[in-house]
């Protein structure tokens, strides 16, 4: 992975202004989109399968007229006197009459109906009037609810309260506020401060905005197709600044480091981008792994804030990995500290391994040296301080948000708070019964019979009378609770109903079903509670694996798991404490104390995951890289620390910032969030991570860095470190020492063959690879990139191998000589020496070119003249000449001839095992005639070689190599090229490898 980010970070460098373009369109088009289709974000809170969603789906088929949303006008007399008043009670019933004729309003039942049920306080001075819409809460517009609430004018002017409460008027939707733009200058403060120049310090937060822009688009385009919340924007906004600022930070504070030692820019900016810019790809698909793990709850409204968030994460990594080398590309040499400056200090010391050179440490090297002298304190210290705070998680109680969570100056908030003083909390939140009356023979008894039975149910204050509908299909009871909808009892309350289902069958022969808004909100919370294990579970589990892919230890990912439940458990807490306990609510601007929201914690396990594996990441690669050069297990931990202690202080401290921006005057759902995510970040980073996570390094040792064999064997290696660059760069200068050969070997060894292999040859060579057949084949697949060197020094056309293996394997090709019986034919498809050679020039070219005919004829017309001189036995050769009527010698030469007119700029051919003359100066004379002179055929040959030639001579103008491998190998495959890891069938892969 690190090799294809240098790559992906040296082309951004190289193309900066077309890379820049194609952000700045992508992002001028998808916002466009979005504006263009003018999606609208609603709340729709439900989950398809559950009782309570059953139930009004089937009452939208049978009793349309309760299943749509409701909402309740609630009116308050004037002090002195009460809602019975002719005047009152005339205005009260008069905006019932114009609200029943307004759009999308279905039925209105004012308090003094014979068919409202209990809508006039005790005390006579409040009352409510029930409005039902034709349509769930989704589809009733504003324009409705303004006219709704501009029918109130009247009855106000007689000095009545009036207000409107219900899922339709209660504000779920959040927008953006200035403390968001606060938060993002408290981020352009600590960059500026890490960097010390404005340039540098402004690069991550425009990249940071452009990601944000473009996931925010994308939304936008997706909520004119679905349903999508107000939240996630929101939340994608959040997610997006954040790991957008860090990621960038990340790389460019590797950049500059890099400059300050005297790299070369595009050699600086492509090393950052492979190696900074692996941790951040690894960071990304951690968090974008476990925000899409929330499909798998199954709550659509979830999903669809995962896949948001998730793909703001994918954006903010791949602008990363992109734009930042792009930028880097235009800016080349202004981002180099200046000399003297704290930058170049900083890097200049990191480079001495700080504290070992001259320089001053740094505040980071002296916090771990205290850590490291007395660990079990700092490790007892933190947990129990962990522990303590983790307390108030105990009492986590989830549900969705009721108008309570609403400001007090909320029309919603109002309604509710009048309700619960002149009837009681229950009546804010109302359960719905539904009984199947189909089999019933005497409905009204029945009926009367069921009300008395969900009466005598603890917890139940008021049972309105069964309702049926006009086909006698189904009945209704409203059944009234004595506590509120978030209240836990009321959970109790849902359950003991759903218990009567059996007794309420046997007895009159009615199934019944739960459901209502307090119902399906609870069915909700529940499925969220119960998946937070599971979900747990699975994020805890993928981070031990991913970190011990990265690490190659079991120590250090347990670690990292542990440390990353203590942090989601402290946030818990954290959360609990203030939004249901009440601890420094006036401070942070909360309202209302109550319930969690229910999606928060899986929500925040799944973010907070990502984010702790990142300052995970950083700070123990540095360990694990200086582990392995020295070997010093409490030196890697120091000089580790060192390394990556400043940039996750200040990614730390800018998602911090950027969090808790959203917490004084962020509402409802995204204040909860916001705080729960500022906590987690600042106790991962600073008490977990870089305190707990020293202290315990230190405490292992050597023990940190222990992988079993058999599970080292069994889990890929990812390379964030970037040792295989590493590797790649050393041979990568290796190789274009050597740019005037196509083909150098320096103590090349493979496994299965003795020798070792020293040698090098020019552009267009014809080089004879003599040993046995076994041996010669190993060693072709080495060359053409197919096996993997077991050691020394290996470059093919400017390529070191095996880190340019894929790139070799596109411009070689490996044929067998021995291809079968004559009459086989090189393709399956050709029938003539015309149609396989254009079929192979074909293949060389992209669909819309088209190959000129004469091509084919001149390659055909040096194919004959070159058969003439290496085959007695064969004729003259046209295009239409059957490829039956080639000899061996024949079709051979006219395999090496299909690989060269493929593209192929090296082709490495054997004989195998056939007796076939190709050593002999006839045939390499007509190998010289048939492929270009730019290209280098490599022929295996028997030992000893047929021609009389020596290790260097000429033929035709082209330098003739010849290597010998001596006898016979240690392992002879038993057919095809093979060796290392890869076994190849050369009968298949003929001429097909570019």
């Amino acid at each position: 992975m690190a090799t294809f980010l240098y790559r992906i970070g040296r082309f951004a460098y190289r193309r900066a202004w077309y890379v820049i373009a194609t952000w700045v369109l992508a992002l001028g088009a998808v916002l466009g989109a979005g504006l263009a289709l003018g999606g609208q974000f609603q709340e729709s809170f439900t989950i398809p399968g559950t009782e309570s969603q059953q139930t009004i789906d089937q009452l939208d088929r049978v009793f349309p007229q309760v299943a749509g949303a409701s909402a309740q006008v609630v009116y308050q007399a004037p002090k002195g006197s009460t809602v019975d008043d002719p005047a009152v009670k005339q205005a009260i019933q008069d905006m019932a009459t114009t609200m029943g004729d307004l759009d999308q309003v279905a039925a209105v039942v004012d308090p003094y109906s014979e068919y409202a049920t209990n809508a006039i306080s005790e005390d006579r001075t409040i009352a409510y009037t029930q409005v039902q819409f034709d349509g769930p809460a989704t589809d009733v517009t504003t324009q409705t609810l303004d006219e709704l609430q501009a029918e109130a004018a009247p009855v106000e002017a007689d000095g009545v309260r009036v207000e409107f409460g219900g899922s339709v008027f209660q504000e779920v939707s959040f927008g953006l506020t200035w403390t968001e733009a606060v938060g993002v200058l408290f981020a352009g403060v600590v960059l500026f401060v890490t960097f010390g120049s404005l340039l540098a310090a402004g690069m991550p937060l425009l990249s940071a905005i452009l990601g944000v822009g473009l996931s925010s688009g994308a939304i936008m385009v997706t909520a004119a197709f679905t349903t999508v919340s107000s939240t996630a924007p929101m939340l994608a906004v959040m997610i997006g600044l954040a790991v957008g600022i860090d990621y960038a930070l990340f790389i460019l504070s590797r950049h500059r480091s890099q400059l300050a030692q005297g790299l070369d820019p595009e050699e600086s900016a492509a090393q950052a981008v492979a190696t900074a810019g692996g941790a951040v790809v690894f960071a990304g698909v951690t968090v974008i792994i476990a925000l899409l793990g929330l499909l798998v709850v199954g709550i659509p409204f979830l999903s669809v804030m995962g896949v948001g968030a998730a793909f703001a994460v994918l954006v903010a990594v791949s602008i990363a990995v992109t734009l930042i080398p792009a930028i880097m590309g235009v800016a080349r040499g202004r981002l180099v500290p200046k000399a003297g400056s704290r930058a170049q200090r900083r890097a200049l010391a990191a480079a001495e391994h700080e504290g070992e050179g001259t320089a001053r440490p740094s505040l980071g090297g002296r916090w771990v040296r205290i850590v490291m002298k007395a660990p079990i304190v700092f490790i007892v210290a933190i947990i129990g301080l962990l522990g303590v705070a983790s307390i108030p998680a105990l009492s986590l109680d989830l549900n969705l948000p009721t108008a309570a969570s609403q400001p007090e100056d909320d029309t919603a908030r109002q309604a509710y708070d009048l309700i619960a003083q002149g009837f009681g909390p229950g009546y804010n939140g109302a359960i719905v019964v539904a009984a199947d009356i189909t089999q019933t023979t005497d409905i009204q008894d029945d009926l009367a019979g069921i009300r008395s039975d969900l009466e005598a149910v603890d917890g139940v204050a008021y049972v309105g009378q069964g309702l049926p509908d006009q086909g006698l299909d189904t009945a209704i009871f409203r059944v009234v609770p004595t506590t509120a909808p978030d209240d836990p009892a009321t959970k109790e309350l849902v359950q003991h109903l759903r218990d009567l289902k059996g007794e309420i069958e046997d007895q009159y022969g009615t199934p019944i079903t739960v459901s209502g808004q307090t119902a399906v909100a609870i069915d909700v919370s529940t499925q969220l509670t119960n998946a937070l294990l599971p979900f747990g579970v699975l994020v805890v589990g993928l981070s031990i694996v991913l970190l011990a892919m990265v690490f190659r230890s079991l120590a250090v990912p347990i670690k990292a798991a542990l440390g990353f439940a203590l942090s989601v458990c402290v946030s818990f807490g954290v959360t609990v404490a203030v939004f249901q306990w009440g601890w420094l609510a006036d401070l942070l601007h909360v309202t209302s104390t109550g319930p969690i929201i229910s999606f928060l914690p899986i929500l925040l396990m799944a973010i907070l995951f990502g984010l702790a594996m990142d300052y995970e990441v950083f700070l123990v690669s540095g360990m694990r890289e200086e582990f392995v050069k020295s070997g010093d297990a409490r030196r890697a931990v120091r000089v580790g620390f060192q390394h990556g202690a400043r940039v996750v202080t200040a990614a730390a401290l800018i998602m911090f910032f950027v969090f808790f921006a959203f917490v004084p005057e962020g509402d409802g759902a995204i204040k909860m969030i916001a705080l729960a995510l500022a906590v987690g970040v600042f106790v991962d980073a600073f008490l977990v991570r870089m305190t707990l996570v020293p202290a315990v390094m230190t405490l292992l040792g050597r023990r940190a860095w222990s992988l079993p064999r058999w599970l080292d064997r069994l889990l890929p290696n990812v390379d964030v470190e970037g040792e295989g660059l590493r590797a790649h760069i050393e041979a990568k200068a290796w190789a274009d020492a050597r740019r005037g050969d196509v083909l150098t070997a320096e103590g090349l060894r493979v496994d299965g063959v003795p020798a070792t292999v020293t040698a090098s040859a020019p552009e267009g060579a014809i080089v004879l690879l003599a040993g046995d057949p076994g041996a010669r084949r190993l060693v072709a697949g080495a060359l053409a990139g197919r096996v993997a060197p077991a050691g020394g020094h290996l470059q093919v056309l400017g390529h070191p191998l095996p880190s340019a293996r894929t790139r070799v394997e596109r411009l070689s090709a490996l044929v067998d000589l021995d291809g079968g019986p004559a009459g086989s034919g090189p393709v399956s498809d050709a029938e003539t020496v015309g149609e396989a050679i254009l079929e192979r020039m074909r293949w060389g070219r992209s669909a819309l070119r088209r190959v000129p005919r004469e091509e084919v004829e001149d390659l055909v017309r040096r194919f004959d003249d070159a058969l003439a001189t290496a085959s007695a036995s064969d004729g003259r050769v046209s295009i239409h000449t059957p490829l039956s009527a080639l000899s061996a010698t024949g079709l051979a030469l006219l395999r090496i001839a299909l690989a060269g007119a493929q593209g192929a700029r090296l082709v490495v051919a054997d004989p195998g095992d056939a007796p076939l003359a190709v050593g002999s100066e006839a045939f390499l004379s007509a190998v010289a005639a048939v492929v270009g002179s730019d290209v280098t055929v490599v022929i295996g040959v028997p030992v000893p070689a047929a021609s009389a030639t020596s290790a260097e001579s000429d033929l035709d103008g082209r330098a003739l190599v010849r290597i010998d491998l001596g006898g016979s190998p240690a392992v002879t495959p038993s057919a095809g090229f093979a060796g290392g890891t890869r076994s190849l069938d050369p009968a298949r892969l003929e001429g097909a490898h570019r």
